[in-house]
Order: structure tokens, then C-alpha cells, then sequence
């Protein structure tokens, strides 16, 4: 039987062998790009701006090895990695589902300067739509932590406010991911039924939490430091 320490290196391995396909598509295709490429485009997929080649080829691979970097660092450092232990195989897979987000774009990003027809915005569209849901899906399982989930002032303060919020939140970013498919279906506003919704989704959680918090009164626990759950 995998233990978890082994399971949290076979995924992060799976990661880093992503970032390691990006990369080595850089390298395999550089001599054919353009001295300037097509980097970034507006909602209705046209162009809107250029790195140097140098800039394009290795600005997503680097930020994806710094990023899982990171990534692999920040339970080791959280002061309540033991919480973070209780959901870190939802945790590994959330790195592996965004390193394939950025590589995917990465990649779609070299195709379009080769010349290759790729509609970049509709395959962000869809990468934000599963990295929604993702969310969606492991937001019940975080635990209180230092970086990982809805990390207001009003969670860190309540383990119950913690567990509504991130239980709204779950239900809310599926829902963002759901309205994403469908803007899929409207051509160039597309990215607005992904962004929107995510915005939403994040303002809402963070109000929602700090209500919660100060109703905790209603049932007589507001006021009282010792009822107050210990971080």
C-alpha cells in the first residue's frame, strides 16, 4: 500500500512532469517562432498583445515550476500543517488540475504563434470551468490552515463559520464552473460568464463568513473568548 508521503510525491511528480512537457515543448519549437508573440487576447479571441520570444517561450513554464515550488513548500511551513495533512490529497490534485491549466494554455499559446487556428479564450474558458468545479470539490474537505480555502478573519476566528463558508463557497464555485460551460455557448462573451461568476463567488464567501460571525450572538456564543475555537 502507497503511504502519503509516497502519494504526495507521485502527484507532485505528475506535476512536475507537466511543467517538464511544457518546457520541452519551448524548446523543441523556438527556433520556428516569431520574434514577437501573441500572448494575450480580449473576450472576443482577438489579439491585444506580444512578448519577445524569449518572454513567451519560458514565462509559463517558469511560473509553473515556481509556482509548484510553492506549492510543495507551503504545508511544510503552515503552523497547522497537521490540518492541512487531513485534506492534502484533495491539495495534490488541485496542483496537478492548475499546472495542466497553465501548460494546456501554454501550449495552446505555441500552436496559435506557429500558426495553427486555436481559440485560446474558449480553452481558458474551459480550463477556468474545471478549475472551478475543482475548487468546488475540495473546499468541503479544507480544514482550517493558514493558506489553503476562504481565509478571512471570520474563519480563522470560528471552526464553525470555517465550515458553512467553505460549504457555500463549494456549492457556489460549481456553480460558477456550470455557468462557464454554458457562456461557452455564447461566443465572445464567453469570459464573462466565468469571471463573473467567480468574483461573485469570492465576495459573497467573504461577506457570508463575516456575517456568520457576527450572528454567532444569536445563539449565545458572541462575546465569550472561551467559546471561540483555539487556532
Amino acid at each position: 500500500m502507497v503511504g502519503p508521503r509516497l502519494s504526495t510525491r507521485l502527484r507532485f511528480g505528475a506535476a512536475a512532469l507537466l511543467v517538464a512537457v511544457g518546457a520541452a515543448a519551448s524548446l523543441a519549437v523556438a527556433p520556428d517562432l516569431p520574434a514577437r508573440m501573441v500572448t494575450t487576447w480580449n473576450a472576443a479571441g482577438e489579439p491585444t498583445g506580444t512578448l519577445s520570444k524569449t518572454a513567451g517561450t519560458w514565462l509559463v513554464p517558469g511560473l509553473a515550476a515556481g509556482l509548484l515550488g510553492l506549492f510543495a513548500l507551503l504545508p511544510r511551513i503552515d503552523p497547522l500543517r497537521r490540518n492541512v495533512a487531513a485534506f492534502r490529497i484533495h491539495y495534490d490534485r488541485f496542483v496537478v488540475v492548475f499546472t495542466a491549466f497553465l501548460v494546456a494554455v501554454h501550449l495552446a499559446v505555441l500552436a496559435v504563434n506557429l500558426g495553427y487556428a486555436v481559440d485560446v479564450t474558449t480553452l481558458a474558458v474551459a480550463g477556468g470551468a474545471a478549475l472551478c468545479y475543482y475548487l468546488g470539490t475540495l473546499l468541503p474537505h479544507v480544514k482550517p490552515n493558514r493558506f489553503v480555502g476562504i481565509r478571512t478573519p471570520w474563519t480563522l476566528g470560528d471552526d464553525a463559520v470555517w465550515d458553512r463558508t467553505h460549504a457555500l463557497g463549494a456549492r457556489l464555485f460549481k456553480l460558477s464552473a456550470a455557468t462557464a460551460v454554458v457562456g461557452l455557448l455564447v461566443g465572445e462573451y464567453a469570459v464573462y460568464f466565468l469571471v463573473g461568476p467567480a468574483l461573485a463567488t469570492a465576495v459573497l464567501t467573504v461577506a457570508y463568513s463575516y456575517v456568520l460571525y457576527a450572528r454567532r450572538g444569536d445563539d449565545g456564543s458572541d462575546g465569550d473568548p472561551a467559546t471561540r475555537t483555539a487556532k
